[in-house]
């Protein structure tokens, strides 16, 4: 996330600055200007800290170019020369990294993490490797300020969550855990297995998703080339010589003229109503609806909630310390749900009836109706016997099995219907053209 610094004046006169880590300018200069307001300050500027690339000369006659990051140039070159350098040029750097970290290198910077962790190696020294051996120049950067933020003695929850455009916010809210945690190892292999199966879950569900999208769109194509091409050549020649229409063919050619009489407005249409769909659900009403009524759908409204349930109890899992005040571990596992309707019960259902009623977690789970009774059951016994912990990492590692049995079937059952639909299709051009080939034309000068 950039770093911003705001300068001011107070009322004595005396120069104020601080440092806000914000998303872009404006948010800075909006935050700046709210606490110039509450502080009584006079604001003198919101500078941006950049990256200036430098080139100095040794006492030696050597020459060294590097990069270094400050609010200004003459920042840089204040310390070349204190240094003992003798500067040369300093400019702000053109170009950032042009590409954020993949997924991949994230779950590799944890898995990693954790291996060496392991080992019983320092925290300093691993970053120190693995800022040297990632390809990524954003994950290089992030890595080494990350790693000179720690050693000023930062807490991890400022120093990972300034870097949530790298690792996202879960992640880098777990990697601020694991910096304060007793159990680092713990804490990086289970973020990392609950990034593995969100992506896996996504492809799965592209997969299920993507093939019949794509076969209707072949499928659309087909049709549209025998219908606006094919048959009008037979046409022509029925039509040459004097030969009545068939019916299924009759009502094909009749179907193809109203589609290229009226092309203009069914072609708005569908835009309009693309256009429309995409504006309505980018609406957050629309997509907790969607969200909502998602779960009702059959087969797969059970696996959007068992595998919701899953990643609740999996992260529930990973920051849940076993005492004291959890209300922020059981906020962050409703975010990191990916599914909106579950995250508003929770919040609006769960943690209200803790926090004032002072109702047990168990029982305030029950009361959304959005948790299975397996869930429930389990989470109890799992309350009761003091290993609610153990119990939530075991249930979600059977939602895990089960919505991955289950999903693989939906996989296979819709490349059946989407085999079956192409047969289908087929066979009605088949047969339509067939009934072209049964015509017998009369041959000139033969009357009947």
């Amino acid at each position: 996330m950039p770093v911003y610094r705001y300068q001011g004046v107070n009322t004595r006169n005396r120069p104020v600055t601080g440092i806000l880590h914000c998303a872009n300018g404006r948010e800075a200069r909006r935050r700046a200007t709210e606490i110039a307001r509450s502080k009584a300050l006079r604001l003198t500027g919101v500078q941006q800290r950049k990256t200036f690339c430098f080139r100095a000369r040794r006492a030696t006659g050597s020459v060294i170019k590097g990069e270094q990051k400050a609010f200004t140039a003459a920042e840089v070159e204040a310390a070349l020369v204190k240094a003992g350098y003798r500067v040369e040029a300093v400019r702000p750097r053109w170009f950032g990294p042009l590409f954020k970290p993949s997924f991949r290198d994230v779950v590799t910077f944890m898995r990693l993490s954790a291996d060496l962790l392991r080992e019983h190696l320092p925290y300093d020294e691993i970053l120190s490797l693995l800022k040297n051996d990632f390809p990524n120049r954003a994950m290089r950067e992030a890595l080494e300020e990350i790693q000179s933020d720690l050693k000023d003695g930062r807490s991890g929850h400022e120093v990972f969550g300034k870097h949530k455009g790298i690792f996202g916010r879960f992640p880098a809210y777990m990697l601020g855990i694991a910096s304060t945690s007793g159990n680092m190892v713990e804490v990086y292999e289970s973020a990392a297995k609950f990034l593995e199966r969100r992506a896996e879950f996504s492809k799965m569900m592209r997969s299920a998703l993507l093939m019949p999208m794509f076969t209707a769109l072949a499928l659309l194509g087909v049709i549209w080339f025998y219908v606006g091409y094919i048959f009008p050549k037979t046409a022509d020649l029925l039509i040459k010589y004097k030969i009545e229409m068939p019916p299924m063919t009759g009502a094909t050619l009749a179907f193809k003229d109203y589609v290229f009489a009226h092309h203009l407005a069914i072609a708005g249409g569908l835009f309009a109503i693309l256009a429309g769909g995409i504006l309505v659900f980018r609406h957050p009403r629309s997509r907790l609806w969607l969200d909502e009524y998602s779960l009702k759908v059959p087969v797969i409204g059970s696996i959007l909630q068992k595998t919701a349930i899953e990643i609740f109890c999996r992260v529930f899992h990973a920051t849940y310390s076993g005492s004291g005040d959890n209300i922020e571990v059981i906020r962050v596992a409703a975010e990191s749900c990916q599914n909106r309707y579950f995250e508003k019960r929770i919040k609006e259902e769960v943690l209200p009836r803790m926090v004032r009623t002072g109702t047990g977690f168990v029982e305030a789970l029950e009361s959304t109706g959005i948790f299975t009774q397996t869930a429930i059951s389990r989470l109890r016994t799992g309350a009761e016997t003091g290993t609610l912990r153990k119990t939530a990492l075991q249930l979600a590692n059977y939602y895990e099995s089960e919505t991955t049995y289950r999903l693989k079937a939906v996989v296979d059952l819709v490349q059946i219907w989407s085999a079956l639909l192409i047969t289908i299709v087929m066979v009605g051009i088949t047969v339509v053209s067939s009934e072209t080939a049964m015509i017998h034309p009369t041959p000139p000068g033969i009357y009947h």
